[in-house]
């Protein structure tokens, strides 16, 4: 993301998993945040742009921003695995993480199918009794993957003119949580020359 973005790596079940880390100015750490990036088989990474707008916007709420390829994605090992084994990486970073950053809340964030892997993660540590604090979702990939349902503080936007995963779908699938869709007015699937508006959305909305 930047010359401070600190580049690592971990082991997981598919081998290498190429990881990158991003710190708050003044070194503080008040939480840590977990980003997940689109589709690797279309071009996803954890440099993708919005993955990286991600990362700024908890390194602006003072969070430990950590990415991560995905299995088969750069330096990391493996092959796709349709969200299955990229979910079990996503927790191996949490863990890591969490041991690097004691006791300090956890929020997860996904881009496209990275909401999927997210939600997914989410799901599995609501089952073992220790819930992300909170989850946010750009471009949520309802339809394409079966997205479980999601905690109601889970911040959500999405882009007006998205063809990738349309408007529609996401309401959709919104519609029956009972959990509000932030539009993006003119906003494509990859937010272009509207980046700004996810970071300063998730800003203002943190601590509400």
């Amino acid at each position: 993301m930047n010359a401070q973005t600190q580049r690592f790596s971990l082991t997981g079940a598919a081998g290498n998993i190429e990881c990158a880390l991003d710190l708050p100015a003044d070194g503080m750490v008040r939480g840590i945040g977990l980003v997940a990036h689109p589709h690797p088989l279309y071009g996803g990474t954890m440099d993708n742009k919005v993955a990286q707008t991600l990362a700024r916007a908890f390194v602006a709420l003072g969070y430990a921003a950590a990415r991560m390829n995905f299995r088969g994605v750069g330096e990391s090992a493996g092959v796709h695995d349709a969200g299955q084994g990229e979910t079990d990486d996503m927790a191996l970073l949490l863990d890591h993480m969490a041991q690097r950053y004691p006791d300090v809340p956890v929020a997860l964030s996904g881009f496209s199918f990275g909401t999927f892997v997210q939600a997914s993660l989410q799901k599995r540590l609501e089952e073992q009794g220790r819930p992300a604090e909170r989850l946010i979702m750009v471009g949520s990939a309802a339809r394409k993957w079966p997205l479980p349902t999601v905690p109601s503080n889970s911040i959500v936007i999405h882009g007006e003119q998205d063809d990738t995963i349309t408007l529609a779908d996401a309401l959709d699938w919104a519609r029956p949580q009972d959990l509000p869709v932030i539009v993006i007015p003119g906003a494509d699937h990859f937010f272009h020359r509207r980046l700004h508006h996810i970071k300063n959305l998730i800003v203002e909305m943190w601590h509400r």
